[in-house]
């Protein structure tokens, strides 16, 4: 996959329907990353600029519906609510809280697609392929340059592939082999120089990174979930 449309958080604390959702979204080309609550889902809001967020009403903790009149105080991100089908009164709240659409359960994958490009479309948030913001971060596979804050530095083609792989599957740790594969790389240990030089990039203390980490013994993986 070489484009997505765009970022979407899925918020649910059913791990079913939460990983249902996540796999269908990436099948049509969006990058997904999930929450199980609302306050997780916060906590990936202060440093990931998503366009989109779904989000379940009926939660342990804070509410979908308290998630959404909180949040839409200070960022205008476009939400979909996931409600049950007698939570009625619970939608009309959400939409006078901010919500931008809702969909009840259960439903058709497919319409949730459409209700998502119908948001985008409206609130002129599409298609950005290939840029994707995490913390003060914004990077344009396309053009191969990541801003961070005022300045720009290119990535070279083997950074872009890496980067690529790692923001269309956060979370997975690839190891040293598997990323020598990706940029036909003969010698492993090339792969550290690599790593360390896009660092650089992206990391505020890159001694210390928060994004790309090192997995002792297993590889790296890049942490925007």
């Amino acid at each position: 996959m070489d484009n997505f449309e765009a970022h979407i958080l899925v918020v649910d604390d059913d791990d079913g329907i939460r990983d249902l959702v996540k796999n269908y979204l990436r099948q049509n080309g969006f990058l997904v990353t999930s929450a199980c609550n609302a306050e997780e889902a916060l906590d990936k809001t202060k440093f990931i600029k998503f366009d989109l967020i779904i989000l379940d009403i009926m939660m342990p903790g804070k509410s979908g519906l308290e998630f959404t009149k909180d949040y839409k105080k200070k960022i205008d991100t476009p939400i979909i609510l996931l409600t049950a089908k007698g939570e009625a009164s619970e939608r009309v709240k959400g939409l006078e809280f901010g919500a931008d659409d809702y969909l009840p359960k259960p439903f058709e994958p497919k319409e949730l697609i459409l209700r998502i490009l119908n948001i985008l479309k409206k609130t002129k948030k599409v298609f950005s392929k290939n840029l994707i913001q995490f913390g003060n971060i914004k990077i344009n596979l396309t053009k191969q340059i990541i801003f961070n804050k005022s300045l720009s530095v290119k990535i070279s083609s083997a950074e872009k592939i890496i980067l690529e792989n790692m923001i269309h599957r956060p979370g997975k740790i690839f190891s040293r082999n598997e990323i020598a594969n990706l940029i036909k790389l003969e010698k492993e240990r090339s792969i550290d120089v690599i790593v360390t030089r896009l660092r650089k990039k992206i990391e505020v203390d890159p001694k210390n990174p928060k994004y790309l980490q090192t997995i002792r013994g297993e590889g790296y993986v890049l942490w925007i979930e």
